[in-house]
């Protein structure tokens, strides 16, 4: 397998088991809120979830975009 897929691979890997534990960890919130978008509000979520949502799609997309995908000779 070649290094990128295993980095790719790595980093779905890891980011799916830290969602697997928020998900987990939030079951007894009781705070909730809404996020304002640009075209309508979203339902009642609770704050822990959109916090570890948002670090966990950064994490993700920031170590996709890390991987050099340049080939080398």
């Amino acid at each position: 397998m070649s290094i990128i897929l295993k980095q790719i691979f790595y980093a779905i890997t890891f980011n799916s088991c830290l969602f697997l534990l928020l998900m987990i960890g939030i079951q007894n919130s009781s705070n909730r809120s809404r996020i304002n978008l640009l075209i309508n509000r979203t339902v009642q979520l609770p704050i822990s979830f959109i916090v570890g949502s948002s670090f966990i799609s950064g994490s993700l997309l920031g170590s996709v975009i890390a991987i050099n995908f340049t080939k080398k000779i």
